[in-house]
């Protein structure tokens, strides 16, 4: 069982402990940077004033492309599943005629 320390983060300028377990620290960090990375460029847009208005700002984005990608992720596994069921009636078709 993997032991949860404390990390130190830094979202906004502000600094965050985030319990974290050694084996997810590269990952909590890579999540960090993405975060700031997302709230940088709507405080750099100029149109948000206010760290919480900031915040919503970039979740909505983040939720935005997160769905956007499922969405994507979806009709396309729709589409791969579509093809082989038609590709697996066919082989059984095929298999049926050579018995």
């Amino acid at each position: 069982m993997t032991q949860s320390k404390p990390v130190r983060v830094s979202i906004l300028d502000k600094e965050y402990l985030i319990s974290c377990p050694d084996d997810e620290r590269e990952q909590l960090h890579a999540v960090v940077d993405f975060v700031n990375e997302k709230l940088l460029e709507v405080k750099g847009s100029g149109n948000v004033i206010g760290t919480e208005r900031i915040v919503i700002m970039a979740t909505l984005n983040i939720a935005n492309e997160l769905l956007a990608y499922k969405r994507k992720n979806k009709d396309y596994t729709e589409s791969v599943d579509s093809i082989v069921k038609r590709l697996q009636t066919k082989i059984d078709g095929v298999l049926v005629e050579n018995e």
